[in-house]
């Protein structure tokens, strides 16, 4: 998982690891199946669940994909999910292509996970232990792997209905293995809860840094804006584009997993933080939503954000809907200005590219263009200077000797516009925006 760097108290720590070992030691066969229940409606095709299924397979390593199929279900079997008919049918194909892993596009309880792994003979995730997966595979930072090993132990907490493979034995470790009985599983239960109790300890500490670096920010009244969208939207491809960084920007879901923050000069010489995010997913796991919060609190600090969208994916609208109602959840103030970016716009056809710089040229707050050849990135950034044109205000000061700090800062804010000198201190006359008159209460 990532770059560890655990506390000496550590008892033990999540290892996400599928079939108990390393993924990335040797490949292993996986096959996908997406269940299509009648009874459930959803915004997405079944093809394009299935597709997306598969492309959260393949951003993990060292598996090999070996099939992949819609399973229509007229209703869910509470013990093994499908009916025993099906169940015998894939069994079969799972055997005749010698299948490890068996990937399952939903949620499935653990009774299901247990009986299905051993009418079959593999190891099974459903959708979430699969995004939890990836996320460890990803996290990089100290708060990042942090994060995931508190959502992956939500998410294990609920599972001890079964042996575990996931958690691995690390210096006198619990060893979850061969199926324990009620006591082991209360004495798990509360090794996880230590444990739990612990991280949460440790983020807690990591979030006072982050704050301190936004009451740091504060005092400086930079923009800030954040890049949010659905994962593989091309949010980083983006911000590397303008800000000249150079984040991890692949063609894969969950490329950027830790959060980038860069500042950057505006066309007209204003400066603006940009935030690079986590990608957002449909069903994006409970555990990673709350494990992820902090992170994701930048996005409720933004004083813009840019809603990016890959134009080119054939379900755009619904993923468009997904990271709307995610930043609903997440709690973004209703006034928070929005831009929607419709990017990618290279992979689509001249036809349809025309019809879409069309649409976006009649809305001041949707912008069509191409993070990878830079068409339509200038017309975002001037709109963006001009999202910041706000109104300034006159006011008058007076500033005691001892306040030499927060005279000096005003005068490199550059606000003051008549200054006369008193017996006691500073007169001044300023004119300031109302982000520059906060700020300039937390001098």
């Amino acid at each position: 998982m990532g770059a560890q760097d655990h506390d000496e108290d550590d008892g033990f720590s999540v290892e996400l690891r599928l079939a108990g070992h390393d993924t990335r030691a040797e490949a292993t066969l996986a096959y996908v199946l997406h269940p299509d229940l009648k009874s459930v409606r959803t915004r997405r095709l079944p093809e394009h669940g299935l597709a997306e299924a598969v492309a959260l397979a393949a951003a993990l390593p060292g598996l090999e994909m070996v099939g992949a199929e819609i399973v229509r279900l007229p209703k869910m079997q509470p013990g093994m999910l499908f009916g025993s008919g099906k169940v015998a049918e894939l069994g079969a194909r799972m055997k005749a292509l010698d299948v490890g892993l068996v990937l399952i596009d939903g949620p499935v309880t653990p009774v299901q996970q247990r009986n299905l792994e051993k009418e079959w003979g593999v190891k099974l995730l459903d959708r979430t232990g699969l995004i939890l997966e990836i996320f460890a595979d990803r996290a990089l930072t100290r708060e990042g792997v942090l994060q995931v090993e508190l959502a992956a132990l939500s998410y294990q907490r609920t599972r001890l209905v079964r042996a575990w493979t996931h958690l691995e034995r690390q210096r006198g470790g619990l060893g979850f293995v061969g199926g324990p009985g009620e006591t082991q599983i209360e004495s798990d239960r509360r090794a996880i809860d230590d444990q739990v109790v612990r991280i949460k300890r440790q983020l807690d500490k990591v979030a006072k840094t982050r704050e301190l670096h936004r009451a740091a920010r504060r005092k400086v009244p930079f923009p800030l804006v954040a890049l949010v969208g659905y994962t593989n939207a091309g949010k980083s491809t983006l911000f590397n584009r303008i800000t000249g960084a150079d984040v991890l920007a692949k063609d894969m879901l969950f490329a950027t997993l830790d959060p980038t923050m860069r500042g950057m000069e505006l066309p007209d010489g204003r400066k603006v933080i940009l935030s690079d995010t986590v990608g957002f997913i449909s069903e994006l796991p409970t555990q990673l939503v709350a494990a992820f919060r902090a992170t994701l609190e930048e996005v409720l600090e933004a004083d813009l954000i840019l809603h990016v969208r890959d134009i080119s994916h054939p379900e755009s609208s619904e993923q468009a809907a997904d990271v709307r109602d995610i930043l609903t959840s997440l709690g973004v103030r209703a006034e928070t200005p929005q831009f929607e970016i419709w990017n990618k716009l290279d992979l689509v056809d001249d036809t349809a590219r025309a019809a879409l710089e069309a649409q976006a040229d009649k809305s001041a707050r949707i912008f069509a263009l191409s993070s990878v050849t830079g068409h339509g990135v200038q017309t975002l950034l001037d709109a963006i200077s001009q999202a910041f044109e706000v109104t300034r205000s006159s006011e008058e000061l007076h500033l005691d000797f001892a306040m030499g700090r927060a005279h000096a800062w005003l005068h490199a804010e550059g606000v003051i516009e008549n200054e006369v000198l008193t017996d006691t201190g500073w007169t001044l006359h300023v004119r300031w925006t109302e982000r520059q008159a906060k700020a300039f209460a937390a001098v």
